[in-house]
């Protein structure tokens, strides 16, 4: 195991300030390499955190978590949590699937860097997410993070989904079962701080390939403010 602890992976020029800092825990080579390359093309510092990275994190200020998503991964997740600076870190889980990173979900996995990790493909993960690791948030934000969500749909029929991403007006979600653009649904969710909320919406789009939908939230279901309340104090965080 490389006992370096603390060691920049792939520095920036003398001088040059980074806008942020991501903790790489635990990676080897050349997962470690590839994942600081592309958190470099955005101005992020990648520094690797082994043996004790729970306390550093606790201890620390960080912008970002890479974890392997593992049972040694809860106590590193947690610890960031829990820690007064970091309690809004974009943690990103690698290995596995989404379903993997829902054995976390209380503790708000943000994304999930597949393996094989492939570089096109992380680098496409980085820049969706790298505007809330640097706090470069446009004016209608949408939080990366993946929770279980219970979908109530007409006739009663329900489904599970997983999210992709919320925004106070709307949720994107995948899931493996069938859902028509234009249906009325009523969700169901819980995420981090934010006890489980209920919100009426409507199928806005569908992508069929991937499995993926999007849900607008009704104006009207003055529940929805309780999911503003929750994006802005995230991002006050």
């Amino acid at each position: 195991m490389d006992k370096a602890f603390g060691t920049v992976v792939t520095p920036l020029p003398t001088g040059k300030r980074a806008a942020a800092r991501a903790a790489l825990v635990d990676l080897k080579d050349p997962v470690r390499n590839v994942l600081a390359d592309c958190f470099r093309q955005f101005g992020i510092e990648s520094v690797m955190l082994s043996g004790t990275a729970a306390e550093r994190l606790q201890k620390e200020k960080f912008e970002a978590c890479v974890v392997k998503l593992t049972s040694a991964a809860q106590p590193v997740i947690e610890s960031a949590r829990t820690s007064p600076s970091n309690s809004r870190i974009v943690i990103y889980g690698l290995g596995g699937s989404a379903q993997d990173a829902m054995r976390f979900s209380k503790y708000g996995i943000n994304a999930v860097f597949h393996e094989p990790l492939e570089r096109s493909a992380a680098m496409k993960l980085v820049r969706a997410t790298q505007m809330l690791v640097l706090h470069e948030l446009r004016r209608y934000v949408r939080i990366p993070v993946i929770t279980e969500i219970s979908v109530v749909a007409s006739q009663g029929h329900r489904l599970t989904a997983t999210s992709i991403e919320v925004s106070s007006g709307g949720m994107s979600m995948r899931s493996g079962e069938d859902i028509s653009v234009g249906q009325g649904v009523e969700i169901s969710f819980a995420l981090l701080t934010l006890p489980r909320v209920w919100v009426r919406g409507s199928v806005s789009w569908r992508n069929a390939a991937g499995k993926a939908f999007g849900i607008r939230f009704d104006n009207q279901d003055e529940r929805r403010l309780r999911i503003k309340e929750w994006i802005d104090a995230y991002l006050e965080g």
